[in-house]
């Protein structure tokens, strides 16, 4: 029958619409403000939970809604100045090892959370947080890399029994190796290009002394700075995941530079000693009995103090993958993997080296605040970093490794934490912050609450002009536009779990202008049928049918313009094109199958005389 849909496919757009009704109502519950409390290795526990709550009762900082697990406690309180507070008794109450963070906790019911109901994730403008540009320091990433290559030169030429006069680094990119005759250069130019491909080599004299140079090529140092950055930014993302920061930003911006945003972090000191943390592996052997005291290093290993060698087999950034497993007995181990050249390395000194120990170190750039003063004597905190160094396996070499081999004698918490730590915990290169400013919550609320009063002015005046200019039919319009809206929160608090910024109101505002143009198009397009003499039932039926193809172009060449601008654009722009996709698709839904279902509904299956869709002329 004209104008009816069939029961299915009602039952079907009142369930889409019930939907995105259940799964936007979070969106109206607001968050607490809270305080995270992590540790680096240290499992939490209820002592921890009593030192915290004594010293913000201390501090007479009321809060409620203490939440213990193995990895977090997270309390919940009443209001920003209560978080500002309660942050700084809890470090003052707790060692350097724990992580005392400003965060933000929902008030989403149980039973909406059981269903997968979530809160949209708010950007940094609508939440307040902080923002960081970070520099990578290339020039430590390509003399680490050029340490690397000098120990293992060494190594390998040791091995072959091929005399040298000495290695000089020139610098970064130029390793010199210096031999009394052509012979000695000879031999150790065929070992060293088998090794080496990557570099380049050339022959030259100076004085007396035959020079064979190694040179890293300049392509070879822009991969080593791509790799680099992007090593540094995969690290970021996971120090900030352990953060528990929702939908952070984590950027590459030009060759050597990284933007960081954490919405809903108020503690720009905190995240800068977080995310500047190094932590990598270092490979060693141990120092043969009477060693010169200045070749080693002495470390306390399970109550024994252990001689490790200075000079370092293999550095972390060789590690490919690191995972925590059980051996065959059901006891905990790490599993290491390391690349191409890595597993070269490692079989080459083992392989050299079997009944000696081998230790290996875990290196760590931790930071610390200090009060320092400046020029006109005020007191001001500061971050001070400092290397920290433990060794974490001392073991005999029984065989030559291969490029995956194991480190046992660990418990199942040690296991654990050793692998994550490496995993997401090695920084390939240090980072300094060049950039940083804070938004305030409150500065973020109004920027929040001035946005949702710009949808709402705008909402209210496409209503009222629908009533007035469309009558019964912008009734259905309207009743589409409030369910475009839902079906958008909905999109982003839970099927796209993307984050709603500034720009990104703009975007549902832009959207709820063109979710009722496509029914000022339908609507016109009836009217003109009207005014040409067809019947009302046929005229709502041919008006939906013609407008569709025009509807349907419009709001796709707008689409793809939004994807460009998402595919290329940056923070902001791609905050807008998102509101932008994902309202057009809703629009869509909206203002075609919803307004025809309330339309059939008041006029389908009946016999009308006359539309109530406001004027239009009637043929003579």
């Amino acid at each position: 029958m004209l104008n009816r849909y069939p029961t299915w496919k009602n039952a079907l757009i009142l369930l889409v619409v019930l939907l995105g009704f259940l799964y936007s109502v979070p969106n109206i519950y607001p968050d607490d403000e809270a305080i995270q409390i992590s540790a680096d290795s240290l499992a939490l526990n209820e002592s921890d939970m009593v030192a915290i709550t004594t010293a913000m009762e201390a501090a007479q900082v009321e809060f409620f809604g203490e939440e213990i697990s193995e990895d977090s406690i997270l309390i919940r309180l009443n209001s920003v100045e209560d978080q500002l507070v309660a942050k700084t008794a809890i470090e003052d109450a707790l060692t350097d090892d724990y992580i005392v963070a400003l965060n933000l906790a929902p008030t989403t019911p149980a039973w909406l959370q059981a269903i997968g109901a979530g809160k949209m994730n708010l950007g940094l403008d609508l939440q307040g947080g902080v923002h960081f540009l970070m520099e990578v320091d290339m020039d430590a990433a390509l003399e680490r890399r050029m340490e690397d290559n000098v120990s293992n030169v060494r190594s390998i030429l040791r091995e072959e029994r091929i005399r040298t006069r000495g290695t000089n680094v020139v610098d970064n990119a130029h390793l010199e190796i210096r031999f009394a005759n052509t012979e000695s250069r000879s031999d150790a130019r065929s070992v060293l290009v088998e090794n080496f491909p990557d570099l380049q080599f050339q022959n030259r004299e100076l004085n007396d002394l035959m020079i064979l140079d190694l040179r890293t090529p300049p392509e070879i140092i822009l991969q080593i700075q791509r790799d680099t950055l992007q090593a540094n930014r995969t690290t970021i993302m996971n120090r900030v995941d352990a953060l528990g920061v929702a939908e952070p930003t984590v950027q590459q911006q030009g060759s050597d530079r990284i933007v960081v945003e954490l919405p809903g972090v108020q503690d720009p000191a905190q995240a800068i000693r977080f995310l500047q943390r190094i932590a990598t592996l270092e490979f060693h052997l141990e120092a043969n009995p009477g060693a010169p005291s200045a070749s080693y290093e002495t470390y306390e290993y399970q109550g024994l103090l252990v001689d490790v060698d200075n000079e370092v087999i293999l550095q972390g950034d060789r590690v490919s993958n690191v995972r925590s497993t059980l051996d065959q007995n059901g006891l905990p181990q790490v599993q290491i993997n390391l690349d191409a050249q890595g597993g070269t390395q490692i079989n080459r000194v083992t392989r050299d080296n079997v009944g000696r120990m081998m230790d290996i170190l875990l290196s760590e750039t931790r930071s610390r605040s200090i009060i320092s003063t400046d020029e006109n004597g005020e007191e001001f905190e500061d971050v001070e970093f400092y290397e920290d160094k433990r060794l974490i396996s001392h073991a005999t070499i029984r065989t030559a490794l291969p490029r995956t081999f194991v480190i046992t004698g660990l418990t199942a918490r040690e296991a654990n934490g050793l692998s994550e730590l490496i995993r997401s915990g090695s920084l390939a290169a240090p980072m300094t912050i060049v950039e940083q400013s804070v938004i305030g919550p409150t500065m973020g609320r109004e920027n929040l609450e001035q946005g949702i009063m710009g949808v709402q002015v705008a909402a209210v005046l496409v209503v009222i002009f629908m009533l007035f200019y469309y009558r019964v039919f912008g009734v259905a319009a309207n009743v589409a536009l409030i369910m475009n809206i839902l079906l958008i929160f909905a999109v982003m608090s839970t099927i796209i779990p993307a984050t709603l910024t500034l720009p990104g109101i703009v975007g549902i505002v832009l959207t709820v202008g063109m979710a009722v143009d496509a029914n000022v198009l339908i609507f016109t397009r009836i009217r003109e049928e009207l005014s040409n003499g067809m019947p009302p039932q046929q005229a709502i039926d041919s008006g939906y049918n013609r407008a569709f193809t025009t509807i349907l172009d419009a709001n796709l060449t707008t689409f793809l313009v939004a994807l460009v601008l998402f595919s290329i654009g940056t923070g902001p722009v791609k905050g807008f094109a998102v509101t932008l996709m994902i309202g057009i698709i809703t629009s869509m839904f909206t203002a075609i199958v919803g307004t025809r279902a309330l339309v059939n509904l008041f006029y389908g299956g009946r016999s009308v005389q006359k539309l109530s869709i406001g004027r239009y002329r009637l043929p003579t």
